[in-house]
């Protein structure tokens, strides 16, 4: 198939989805409100040109990138002001102050920080240095999923019960940078078994380790009627810092050579930077993670005594 069905294949889920809604989802009673418009083309906009300006930056002058980067800033501040001002934002700024939501959305962004990157150049690297065919370097990326489903599942949820959210987060991104890292010893003349496989699954569990726990964590000490909020700034968050990152290590790959498809060599030196700059996230993100952390504790009322249960 060609490349567009990438894109198609998303039409009959996207459809099937909405046809099961009716059956699967309680019906609610509306309420009327208004959206904020204004808020969300500015928090678009402003995230959007930062990643553009990212991604630009090694092609244009310097001028051209102060300019792009302080129209970004500006857009995220208007964003900022919107909220202060309307009456019903698309983010209360008020959120910002339920225990533990900061720290877990740092997290969350320097994972997907780290980890989409790894993806994607991990992709590039079978096709265009070990000659795996489109096919071909996709089943090679099922080790990976297949790690991600059985941590996941299996095992995740029962470390997170017994250890909480912030020794995983960090037990989660260490990991994950060890794997990534591993994988800036790529070859060349490197071979999938040898140089890809090994990394590769250890980097899946650090993050089967880690997402599920921040998630939690992000969403634990959010009032109910705030759950939704909570959830959605922090799958927002890790599509931005995802998107920010691939930015910056393609920026990296290029100036070290990845666009030069001709020369083995020179790709390979791109790709290993790309996974340098993509473990040294992840392993930030530990770093910050356990320093900047703390473990919410939520109160709860049982007759005469009070028993405090952590989040």
């Amino acid at each position: 198939m060609s490349w567009p069905w990438v894109f198609i294949i998303y039409i009959p889920i996207g459809l099937a989805t909405l046809a099961a809604i009716p059956a699967l989802l309680p019906a609610t009673q509306g309420k009327r409100g208004s959206v904020d418009v204004l808020g969300a083309i500015a928090v678009t906009a402003g995230i959007a040109l930062a990643v553009y300006t990212i991604v630009s930056a090694p092609e244009q002058s310097l001028t051209v990138t102060l300019i792009e980067g302080v129209g970004a800033a500006v857009l995220l501040g208007l964003f900022l002001v919107i909220q202060r001002s309307v009456r019903e934002p698309l983010m209360p700024l008020k959120i910002w102050k339920t225990p533990g939501l900061a720290s877990a959305n740092l997290a969350m962004a320097l994972l997907g920080a780290a980890w989409i990157p790894m993806w994607y150049f991990l992709n590039l690297y079978l096709q265009q240095v070990l000659g795996f065919g489109a096919f071909a370097s996709g089943a090679a990326l099922l080790p990976m999923t297949v790690a991600i489903m059985i941590f996941m599942i299996g095992i995740t949820a029962r470390l997170l019960g017994r250890f909480g959210a912030k020794p995983l987060i960090v037990l989660g991104l260490a990991v994950l940078a060890a794997g990534v890292l591993g994988l800036s010893l790529v070859r060349a003349d490197g071979a999938f078994v040898a140089d890809v496989l090994p990394a590769s699954l250890i980097a899946a569990i650090g993050m089967s380790l880690a997402y599920i726990p921040a998630m939690m964590s992000a969403m634990s000490g959010a009032r109910p009627e705030e759950s939704g909020l909570a959830s959605g700034i922090v799958n927002t968050t890790y599509q931005v810092g995802s998107a920010l990152g691939l930015a910056v290590m393609t920026a990296i790959a290029t100036s070290q050579g990845a666009t030069e498809l001709g020369d083995l060599l020179k790709l390979t030196d791109g790709f290993q930077a790309a996974f340098i700059g993509a473990g040294v996230v992840a392993a930030g993100g530990a770093v910050l993670t356990l320093v900047l952390m703390r473990r919410p504790r939520q109160a709860v009322q049982e007759g005469p005594e009070k028993e405090t249960i952590p989040a």
